[in-house]
């Protein structure tokens, strides 16, 4: 398959096809906020993006930022060929959960050691998370869990038809 064509960069912004491969890890003081029923998870200041090529970045939020208390974690276990093995917590608020809505990486590899305890979520499952106050959208499909805003262009790995990039 070949790579797609890349989409015009306005000002101020960045295409992921500019993004590293292996990932890189790129600190950010935006003010990131996760909101699920009615109630903020995570607000940080004090973020790590990762950067990968075709993917959307990631934004990885400092434990002591997220509201654990919300955090029921599971037994699901996967592995990236970048990060090693990821771990995950339901978002229980109440009665509503969302399951399987965050990760993180108790023991990354060597070159992501930046991340170990810090927790990221899937945009598709919060009701709302905003990055200096824009609304951020999920990737199509769910398994890349990237947060698309203005800032970024595409086309952006994870929905249909994307899997050979």
């Amino acid at each position: 398959m070949r790579r797609p064509k890349p989409e015009p960069v306005g000002p101020g912004q960045e295409s992921v096809w500019d993004y590293p491969r292996p990932p890189a890890l790129d600190p950010s003081s935006e003010h990131v906020v996760v909101r699920f029923a009615g109630v903020t998870i995570a607000d940080s200041t004090r973020t790590v993006r990762v950067l990968e090529t075709s993917h959307a970045p990631v934004y990885y939020i400092p434990r002591e930022d997220v509201n654990e208390t919300y955090l029921e974690p599971v037994a699901r276990v996967t592995f990236c060929e970048w990060k090693g093995a990821a771990a995950y917590a339901d978002v229980v608020v109440g009665d509503q959960r969302a399951a399987g809505a965050c990760w993180w990486y108790p023991e990354p590899t060597p070159r992501f050691t930046s991340i170990a305890g810090y927790v990221t979520f899937y945009p598709s499952r919060m009701d709302e998370i905003t990055v200096d106050g824009e609304v951020v959208k999920p990737v199509g499909g769910d398994f890349y869990g990237s947060w698309v805003t203005s800032r970024v262009v595409g086309p952006f790995k994870g929905g249909p038809g994307t899997e050979g990039w």
